[in-house]
């Protein structure tokens, strides 16, 4: 829920600043110069693309999490089986070994959305976001029942 809440928060911050942002554009643009028209055009294009992006990052949580509620659902979430430090970090060894297995099961079963979320959940923990990502979207994809390119 604290996740949630502050998504929630960092959301509304940055959409606020795209509308401070496209209304200094707006400004530029109406005074009507050449030079400011043109400034203020390429202002504008930065709020686009940040609410583009915006939404397409939570459409991927949004989904993601919806995958996730349902794994729940089936009992088949993995467990949390990794060592930690004193400090509350994941110890690398051992996200490394489960890794590993998450590997394999993905590898036996590549058309198996399940095995995907797993095996994102994997390179989150052993702090492999981009590697991640990729594999939640494929996860996703073959949820939705969509062709996938191999990651």
């Amino acid at each position: 829920m604290r996740a949630k809440i502050s998504y929630v928060i960092t959301a509304a911050v940055l959409v606020f600043y795209f509308v401070l942002v496209g209304s200094r554009g707006v400004l530029l643009i109406e005074t009507g110069t050449p030079v400011t028209v043109a400034f203020g055009a390429a202002v504008l294009v930065l709020p686009v693309i940040g609410l583009w992006f915006l939404w397409k990052n939570t459409q991927f949580v949004r989904r993601a999490n919806q995958l996730a509620a349902e794994l729940d659902a089936e009992g088949g979430l993995p467990a949390d089986e990794l060592r930690r430090t004193p400090s509350g970090r994941i110890d690398r060894d051992s996200a490394d070994e489960v890794f590993a297995r998450r590997k394999a099961e993905t590898e036996a079963a590549p058309g198996d959305w399940r095995s995907w979320f797993r095996l994102a959940v994997a390179y989150h923990d052993a702090r492999d976001t981009p590697r991640a990502r990729k594999a939640m979207q494929r996860a996703i994809a073959l949820h939705d029942g969509k062709r996938t390119e191999t990651v």
